[in-house]
């Protein structure tokens, strides 16, 4: 048995012995369905600059700079599919091997797969906010009126400010999401990092917080993370590929019924 294989058949057992099992994923989870992050070359990120949540606020060439960037990427990511990983996460689910999720990303795929109890940290692309009232607004609607040369739309019941209801660089994350979170990392016995540089604070502490409480951790990623010296296993290969290897080990199919009413459009990550 390989170094590979051997860590497969750890997760496995880990999984099997875990009373209350949570995932904590980040960007590398999601570009295995094609949603570009930061590093992906000719991604939407290599074009422009993030806007900051203040400039947001207060700049109008800002604002019309952000809906530029949200309308170029809505396609893209709004074909953008749950993949294996996914998949594997909400059958986890599904047979109470996993109590929650918690994602760094924005994109909606793993409530698509099927899994229900997600916390999302940095927001949700599914809708749009006004940030005056608080009226929600579907993103296609927003296209919609991107596409028909819109610059900067507005609250069509106020007159209020539109954002994408994610969290932007500068903007407080959700402080209930967060608490959480944090509550999690304190009471399970075993947390899958996945497709995260776990280098983003403060959500890359959670994982951290879940081993120094005694949790088993479990790293997959493409790349090393600064963690991987404390994790209990780690690979660095496709997280949609290992995870299905744990699944068939466990004598289970990835979840491929999506939940009802789930996943809408993805619009960008910020």
């Amino acid at each position: 048995m390989n170094s590979e294989q051997n860590a497969i058949a750890k997760i496995g057992k880990y999984l099997s012995e875990s009373k209350r099992a949570i995932a904590f994923t980040g960007a590398g989870i999601s570009t295995e369905s094609g949603v570009a992050d930061f590093r992906s070359p000719g991604g939407i990120w290599s074009r422009y600059q993030p806007v900051l949540f203040r400039d947001f606020l207060t700049s109008e060439d800002a604002r019309r700079q952000y809906w530029k960037m949200k309308k170029e990427g809505f396609h893209e990511l709004k074909m953008a599919k749950p993949n294996d990983g996914h998949r594997a996460l909400a059958r986890l689910e599904v047979e109470g091997m996993l109590a929650a999720i918690i994602t760094q990303n924005i994109d909606g795929l793993h409530q698509e797969a099927g899994s229900r109890c997600v916390l999302e940290l940095h927001g949700t692309s599914r809708y749009c906010l006004c940030l005056e009232c608080g009226a929600r607004f579907s993103p296609d609607e927003i296209q919609e009126r991107l596409e028909a040369g819109v610059e900067i739309p507005l609250c069509t019941h106020c007159g209020g400010l539109l954002k994408s209801a994610t969290i932007s660089f500068g903007q407080a994350l959700p402080a209930d999401v967060l608490t959480e979170a944090f509550d999690l990392s304190m009471s399970t016995d075993l947390v899958l990092a996945l497709g995260s540089s776990l280098v983003v604070e403060p959500a890359a502490s959670i994982p951290l917080q879940a081993k120094n409480n005694g949790a088993k951790l479990v790293i997959i990623n493409h790349t090393e993370t600064p963690l991987d010296r404390l994790a209990d296993a780690v690979v660095h290969q496709s997280i949609g590929e290992t995870l299905s290897r744990v699944i068939k080990n466990l004598g289970l199919e990835p979840q491929l019924e999506p939940a009802a009413g789930s996943g809408q459009p993805a619009v960008a990550n910020n």
